[in-house]
C-alpha cells in the first residue's frame, strides 16, 4: 500500500512555527517510507523493454551507458522519511535570511527571481545543502539530512522495479523534462498526482536533479558501507533528471556523479529524516 504523508506533530499543512532568530520557519512536508527490501538498478529485461519503446536505447547500450545502473539487485532499508517535494526557493530563503549564507547562483538582491517562490532552489553546492540541513536541524530540533541514493530510488520507484514513478512507460505529461517544453523549472507539485510515486512523492523525475548523500561508486549498493561519508575527493550521486535533460535521464534508476562543489540551474535537493528505532 502507498505510504501516508506525515507532518511533524507541531505543524499543520501550510503552517509555520516560530523557530528562527528572524521569524517563522516552514518545515517540510514529509512522507514515511516503511522498512523493507526493494529492487534497485536496471536489469537486462528492463533495457529490452526500453528498447521496444524508445529509439535512443541502442545507442546507450552500445556505449555502455547503462553500466552505472547495473547489476540490478535487492536492497534492504530501515524505515525513513523523505520530503514530499524538493526544497523550494521560499524555504531556502528563510535559511539565507537567518544565516546570511551565500546566495544560490541566479539570485540577486538577497532573494530569488520574482515569481519563483514555489520553484525548487537550484544553483547550490553540496556544501550549501549540508549547511541548510545543519541550520534546519538546529532550528527545528529535529535531525534533517540528505537521502542516500538508495532511499531516493526506493521513494521514486516503490518496491517493484518500475522505471518511472507511475509505471513502465514514459509520459511527458507527468514530469518536467526537455520534452515538456517549459525550458525552465516549474513549481513543485504541479504534476501531482499523476506524476507522483506510489509513496506520494512529487517531482521525483524531471524538474531538477537532486543531490543525494551517496558517493558515486559502482553497484551493488550496500547500506552502511561508507558511501555516505562526506568527502571532497569523491563525486556524489545526483538523481531524477531535469528540465533541460531529455527523457533518457528521467528514469528512477538513472544516476550521475558530480563534484561536491558543482552548481547548476537544474540541480536542487529534497530532505530526509531517520526514523528512530525502538530499542
Amino acid at each position: 500500500m502507498p505510504s501516508t504523508t506525515i507532518l511533524p506533530n507541531f505543524e499543520q499543512p501550510g503552517g509555520l512555527r516560530k523557530l528562527s532568530k528572524r521569524g517563522k520557519v516552514s518545515l517540510p512536508e514529509m512522507v514515511r517510507i516503511p522498512a523493507g527490501n526493494f529492487i534497485m538498478g536496471t536489469s537486462d529485461d528492463s533495457i529490452q523493454h526500453l528498447y521496444i519503446k524508445e529509439d535512443w536505447v541502442m545507442d546507450w547500450f552500445d556505449a555502455d551507458l547503462f553500466m552505472s545502473e547495473q547489476p540490478q539487485h535487492e536492497v534492504g532499508l530501515s524505515a525513513y522519511m523523505i520530503g514530499k517535494f524538493p526544497v523550494t526557493n521560499e524555504e531556502y530563503h528563510q535559511f539565507i535570511w537567518d544565516t546570511a549564507h551565500r546566495l544560490p547562483r541566479g539570485w540577486s538582491g538577497f532573494s530569488f527571481p520574482e515569481g519563483k517562490e514555489r520553484h525548487p532552489v537550484v544553483g547550490i553546492s553540496l556544501d550549501d545543502v549540508m549547511a541548510y540541513c545543519k541550520w534546519l536541524s538546529e532550528t527545528a530540533k529535529i535531525e534533517f539530512r540528505l537521502p542516500s541514493e538508495a532511499e531516493w530510488e526506493r521513494a521514486a520507484r516503490w518496491v517493484d522495479g518500475r522505471m518511472y514513478p507511475w509505471g513502465n512507460v514514459f509520459d511527458p505529461w507527468r514530469c518536467n523534462t526537455l520534452e515538456s517544453g517549459f525550458n525552465n523549472t516549474t513549481p513543485v507539485g504541479i504534476y501531482s498526482t499523476s506524476g507522483d510515486s506510489r509513496d506520494e512523492c512529487a517531482d521525483m523525475i524531471g524538474n531538477v536533479w537532486e543531490w543525494t548523500a551517496s558517493q558515486h561508486l559502482p553497484y551493488p549498493y550496500k547500506p552502511n558501507a561508507g558511501r555516505e561519508e562526506l568527502s571532497k575527493d569523491h563525486k556524489f550521486v545526483v538523481r531524477g533528471g531535469a528540465w533541460y535533460y531529455s527523457r533518457k535521464m528521467a528514469r528512477c534508476t538513472a544516476r550521475e556523479g558530480v563534484a561536491p562543489n558543482y552548481m547548476s540551474p537544474a540541480l536542487g535537493f529534497r530532505l530526509a529524516r531517520t526514523i528512530e528505532q525502538n530499542p
